[in-house]
Order: structure tokens, then C-alpha cells, then sequence
């Protein structure tokens, strides 16, 4: 079953799994109304939800043309129909009225309060505060039924897969739950009442997985964001006082994103492309300059967005590790290919010097431990080399020496890339590189290689002292879940192995 619902992600954008969970959630209201489950008219749910996907486009493409800035359909769908799951459902003009406010505010917010033109706050969270300060109209939050409980926890859960955000959004879970468990006690009624209620019959689930995740407005390291979670989920129980005004989960959140912002100030980069190396048959080296170089940390990635027509449903964003090192002056990123290819890879590989491609939010935690005397272990297989080659040659350019072993798994030897670096590495820094092919039957006869997977076996022969070391792994999926299954046969213990976010698949 982990399988099947591992292949299913796989294969859809983290954007388009959400905009599919909100119109399935969308759906079920409907259908859940018109059996009288909900105490909505199933009309009106429709209403509500098409005109806001229809207002809410108009307006976005209006102030795009106004701000000169790129848009995606998907942001505006996935802002508009959150919107309609969290202010009740219209029955009069003056519902509609409302509805255009908060539609026009959201979409304004994504242009207005933003910095490089990226957004600060969640649209929609922002459109509802706006409402409810200005217009005193607030969002009712009705997703949070518990008819709608078992639909918003399983495709819920997907998204958490999905981005990999599961300790964020249970950290969130966790503060909500102790901070509303205070207040009770503190006021002398049952905390097992007021837990019951908030995990029952509220917005907690529906905004954790959909609103506190949106990447552009959280921070873009673990510990940051499990900050983060703390502070919205204090901030989202209703009784705390945020300077005289009782907190709801939009304030709380917007809170959240200036905090982010405060912490991972916005990137944002028109690029065009300067070359395109094949590297294999069907790996392919990008390379853009830069004007001015930009802080990231080696081993980070960035989302890559890239206009297009004929978007299919895999979207037109991407999340690609730099696989280019700080020091030098252009960024760099390795892309394989695979059949059938989505209209954003046939489009990529068709790009010119003058197609443009925006570069933002640079985030990751695969990156370097502080300690350098630690001792490291790299593992890749297939593309997930990239993180390797932007640290390698990070160390390189600075003259500085690491006790780093890295075992690179590849199906037959025409699938190596960035050999030249590694072999810099050995003869500069002594960074040592094992190489294996998978394909038994493939591999050439003056191949001085390993043969077969990374096992046990290669691990204690090359790395005798592997339980000193800290194991780091990227790579596929399964491929990477093949090596920490490995490692852990080995009893290396869980802190000392690092798993790649490998973004590529997001």
C-alpha cells in the first residue's frame, strides 16, 4: 500500500495534490449537503466556490499586468477555493459583496505585501483578517466540521507526505494542544473537553496540512519552522490575547509568516540560461550567471518556476537542488530526464538564452554539519549526486579538508556525472569516492569499480569506522529508503543519518 501511495505522489506536483484536495473537499460538501449532513444549501457551496475561482483569477491576471510580475493559475485556484471551504457558503448579494472583498484583498496581498515580488503572508489568511478588521466580517472556518474531519485527515495526510512535513505540522499540532490544555486548567474547566472540541470540530487539521505548509511563507530550515509551529499553534488557540485582540487562526498565521520572513528574508531571480551540457543521454547540466551572487548554503534547493503553454498536471514549478557552489559565479543545477516527459521538462530542454526562468526560495537543511572535524559519509544514487557536487566543490575552492567518503550508485557507467570535481577532490582534499554500477549485466570489462547496490558488505569494507561516521543520503526514493534500510541493519542510530528532501520529486 506504501507503494502504490508513494508511486501516486511521485507523480503529481505538491501544487496540483493540494488544488485536488480542496476541489474534493469541495465536492464532498456538496454531496454531504445535499444529504442534509451539512447545514448548507449545495448551491450556494457552488456558488461561493466558482465565483470565487472565476473573481479571483480576473483579479490576479488584472494586478499581474499592473506589477509586471509572473503568475500561476494554480496559487490563485488553490487561494480561492481555501477561501471558499472557510467563509460560509453565500445566500445573499451582500454574501457576494463580502466574497469580492476577500478575494480582491487576498489576490492584492500577493502583490502589495510582498518583497522581489514573493509574497509575505498566506493569501487567504491575510483576505480573511483584512474582512474581519475593516469590513468586521470574519471567515466561520465551516471545513472544520466534523462531517468534513475524515476527508480533511486523509488527503491531509497525503499533502504531509508529500512535502515531508510531518513533525512541523505536529509540532503545530502539539503546541495548539498544551497551550488550549493551559488555558483550561488555568480557568478550572477540563482540558479533556476543550482538546475534544478543538481536534473534533475545528479548522486545526484542515489548517495545518493546507495553510501553515504553503512553502513561500515558512521559514526554510527544520529548526526554524519547528519554531514556527510553536508560535502558530500557541497564537491559534482563541484565548490568547495578541495586543487586545483574541487571537483566530488567520491572525495567528499571519503572525507566523512575518516571523518567517524576519528569519528567511525573500529570493527572488529572473535567470536566463547561459549553457546546457548533456551530461548523459538523458542528464542534462543548467547553467544560468549571476549578476550578484546570493547567500545559500551548499546542499540547498531553490523552487524553479517556468512559464509555459500547455501546462499539464504536474504544474510549471520545480524544486531543484543547486547542485553550483556559493563560491562560484553562476548557479548550476542537473536535471535528468525520464519518459514520458512533462510539458515543464520538454520545455526546459527546449530553453534558450532568451527563455526566462525565476529562481526563489532557497531552503534545505542537507547541508554540511558546523563541527569539521565530524566525520561524514555521502551515499547518491543516480541524480541526487547533485547536493554532493555543490558541497564538494564548496570545500574545494575554499582550500578546506573534510573526512568525507562518498559512494555514488549509478545503473552503468554513462550515467556518472561531475567526475572531474570528485577526482579534484581526491587529489586536493583526499575526498575519496566510491563508485558502483547496478547493472550486472552492463558493466564494461575494464570497469575498477564496485559492482552492484551500496550493501552492507561495501559499507564495512570501505568505511571501517562507519559507526563514527554520519551517513548522508539522496537520491530516488526508494533508492534512498534501500540505503537507510541498510544502514540501520547496520545499527547505525537514526541522528546520525541525514535523508535528502530530494526535491526534485516535489
Amino acid at each position: 500500500m506504501a507503494k502504490i501511495i508513494d508511486d501516486f505522489l511521485n507523480q503529481i506536483t505538491m501544487y496540483r495534490l493540494i488544488l485536488y484536495y480542496l476541489i474534493g473537499l469541495v465536492l464532498v460538501s456538496v454531496i454531504y449537503s445535499s444529504f442534509h449532513l451539512l447545514a448548507f444549501n449545495p448551491v450556494n457551496i457552488i456558488l461561493s466556490s466558482l465565483f470565487l475561482v472565476f473573481f479571483s483569477g480576473f483579479v490576479n491576471d488584472l494586478l499581474a499586468v499592473i506589477f509586471d510580475a509572473p503568475t500561476n493559475s494554480e496559487s490563485v485556484y488553490i487561494t480561492a477555493l481555501i477561501l471558499a471551504l472557510i467563509i460560509t457558503p453565500v445566500k445573499t448579494i451582500a454574501d457576494f459583496v463580502f466574497l469580492a472583498f476577500a478575494a480582491m484583498l487576498a489576490m492584492a496581498s500577493k502583490y502589495i505585501l510582498a518583497v522581489n515580488k514573493k509574497h509575505l503572508f498566506n493569501p487567504a489568511a491575510m483576505a480573511v483578517v483584512l474582512t474581519a478588521f475593516f469590513l468586521k466580517q470574519s471567515a466561520s472556518w465551516w471545513v472544520g466540521s466534523l462531517s468534513l474531519l475524515p476527508y480533511v485527515v486523509i488527503g491531509g495526510l497525503l499533502v504531509a507526505r508529500k512535502t515531508q512535513k510531518e513533525e512541523m505540522i505536529l509540532t503545530f499540532v502539539l503546541s495548539a494542544a498544551v497551550t488550549l490544555a493551559g488555558f483550561a486548567i488555568i480557568k478550572g474547566s477540563s482540558p479533556l473537553g476543550a482538546l475534544t472540541t478543538m481536534f473534533l470540530n475545528s479548522s486545526l487539521f484542515f489548517f495545518a496540512f493546507v495553510m501553515l505548509t504553503e512553502p513561500l511563507t515558512m521559514p526554510n530550515t527544520f529548526w526554524r519552522q519547528m519554531i514556527f509551529a510553536v508560535i502558530v499553534g500557541y497564537l491559534f488557540v482563541p484565548n490568547v490575547n495578541l495586543f487586545g485582540v483574541y487571537s483566530t487562526p488567520e491572525l495567528a498565521l499571519i503572525v507566523g509568516n512575518f516571523f518567517a520572513y524576519i528569519v528567511n528574508p525573500k529570493t527572488k531571480l529572473v535567470l536566463k540560461l547561459q549553457s546546457k551540457i548533456a551530461l548523459t543521454p538523458d542528464t542534462y547540466d543548467f547553467i544560468f550567471p549571476l549578476q550578484n551572487k546570493i547567500n545559500f548554503v551548499p546542499g540547498q534547493y531553490m523552487e524553479w518556476t517556468l512559464a509555459h503553454k500547455g501546462v499539464d498536471g504536474r504544474g510549471n514549478r520545480r524544486y531543484f537542488t543547486l547542485a553550483s557552489s556559493p563560491t562560484e559565479n553562476n548557479l548550476r543545477i542537473g536535471v535528468k530526464f525520464y519518459q514520458p516527459a512533462s510539458s515543464y521538462k520538454k520545455q526546459m530542454l527546449s530553453m534558450n538564452e532568451t527563455t526566462p526562468i525565476v529562481a526563489s526560495q532557497i531552503a534545505g537543511d542537507f547541508t554540511l554539519p558546523v563541527d569539521k572535524n565530524k566525520k561524514i559519509a555521502f551515499i547518491a544514487g543516480g541524480i541526487g549526486i547533485t547536493p554532493y557536487r555543490s558541497m564538494i566543490k564548496y570545500l574545494i575552492d575554499r582550500g578546506e579538508r573534510r573526512n568525507i567518503i562518498l559512494f555514488y550508485s549509478n545503473k552503468d557507467r554513462s550515467e556518472i556525472v561531475y567526475q572531474d570535481v570528485f577526482n579534484e577532490a581526491q587529489s586536493k582534499l583526499g575526498i575519496k569516492t566510491v563508485y558502483t554500477l547496478t547493472d550486472i549485466n552492463q558493466i564494461p570489462a575494464d570497469w575498477i569499480g564496485k559492482k552492484g547496490r551500496v550493501n552492507e558488505e561495501m559499507i564495512r569494507t570501505e568505511i571501517p569506522d562507519f559507526m563514527e561516521r554520519t551517513f548522508y543520503l539522496s537520491g530516488p526514493r526508494r533508492m534512498v529508503v534501500g540505503f537507510e534500510q541498510t544502514l540501520k541493519a547496520m545499527n547505525v542510530k537514526d541522528e546520525n543519518i541525514k535523508i535528502d528532501f530530494f526535491p526534485g520529486f516535489v
